[in-house]
């Protein structure tokens, strides 16, 4: 959790509020915190950002009415970010049968760096975990491609192929999945 302030020093508006956060960079989360409220007021900063809910594209450094109810907490993320989503498990070594999901929200370029161990033990200090994983993620927004391919820091692929399903918020291409082998790899979306 980091205070807006953090990434947005020079911004007025986002120095004197404290009832938003931002989770990471890229998601902001604004809590409601009245009860009974049916909609909840929110600062968004610079740039453009999409509503999680509706993929609906804002454009920031302003205030935004957003409609609340007991299962929408808004939740905005920046344009240009790669999120991973894992299928649901009740522990992190669980087995998933479905593919990881990388989101991809568009709107500018992005970059992530997926990293990924066996859940369990501190193997990956020594490099003795043959299933550590360290997977970067491009978007060019104007090519609209996303490349993935092994991190410098994982010189050798440690086997299995790895299983994602690609989406985009905009909705231009359905969701399509693609095998990465350790090669180099883009998908245009």
């Amino acid at each position: 959790m980091r205070a807006l302030w953090l990434h947005y020093p020079a911004d007025a508006e986002a120095v004197k509020i404290g009832n938003e956060y931002l989770w990471g960079r890229d998601l902001l989360v604004a809590p409601v915190l009245e009860k009974g409220a049916t909609s909840r007021r929110v600062y968004l900063p610079a740039g453009t950002w999409h509503d999680w809910w509706t993929h609906e594209k804002i454009t920031g450094g302003r205030w935004v009415d957003r409609p609340v109810d007991l299962a929408t907490l808004p939740l905005y993320v920046r344009a240009g970010t790669i999120l991973p989503l894992d299928p649901v498990r009740q522990y992190t070594a669980q087995p998933a049968s479905d593919p990881t999901t990388i989101r991809v929200f568009p709107g500018a370029d992005g970059a992530f760096t997926l990293y990924d161990d066996d859940g369990q033990s501190l193997a990956y200090r020594d490099g003795a975990d043959a299933r550590t994983q360290w997977i970067r993620f491009r978007w060019d927004d104007t090519k609209r491609t996303l490349t993935l391919e092994r991190d410098d820091r994982m010189p050798h692929w440690p086997g299995e192929p790895r299983v994602f399903s690609l989406e985009i918020t905009d909705r231009t291409h359905p969701p399509r999945q693609i095998i990465f082998r350790g090669e180099k790899i883009t998908a245009e979306l």
